[in-house]
This record gives C-alpha cells, structure tokens and sequence, in this order.
C-alpha cells in the first residue's frame, strides 16, 4: 500500500497535461529538453500505457513499447545522477520512483 506522505509528493501525471508537467518539472524559462523534464513526460506516457495495457491484456505492441519507454526514462535518470546527485534526488521523489 503506498504511504500517504509519498503520495502527497508525487504529481498526478495521469490527470495533467503536457504542458502543465513541463512547467512544473523545467530548470528555467522555455526549457522542454532536461532530463527532468524528459523523464517526467517519459513518466506519464509510461503510466497511460500502464493503464492501456490493463484493459487490454494481449497488446504486445503496446507492452514492447512500454518496456522501450522504461528504458529510456532508466538511462535519463541514471544520466542524471551521473552528473548532478541532488538533482536527481530530487527528480526520484519527485517522481515517487524507487532508487
């Protein structure tokens, strides 16, 4: 069961638009290019996926490609904290992944 205060930290990418997670997620002003943006996007593709796939159980084009999107967020994200550790600290809570 996920804990309340985890929940409370994690944005509800299902219910928001593109737009509205690139603002919340960019570094600076016109920014749709940074990891954090990539991987918050990358998230909510993911999770409209995830919903897709419960629904219909034998898509298996759909699954390959969710596991491709997996892929890439995981190298984003590592990249990330390859290069700045806070940032992407912060990025994982913020995306209320496990790491």
């Amino acid at each position: 069961m996920v804990d309340k205060e985890k929940k409370d930290n994690q944005i509800n990418f299902l219910g928001e638009s593109r737009d509205t997670i690139i603002k919340t997620f960019a570094t600076h002003e016109g920014d749709n290019g940074s990891p954090e943006v990539q991987a918050a996007l990358f998230t909510q593709r993911i999770l409209q996926l995830s919903e897709h796939l419960k629904q219909n159980k034998k898509d298996n084009h759909s699954r390959r490609g969710l596991l491709q999107l997996i892929g890439k967020r995981r190298r984003i994200i590592s990249f990330l904290g390859s290069i700045d550790e806070e940032r992407y600290a912060v990025l994982i809570k913020k995306l209320g992944l496990k790491k």
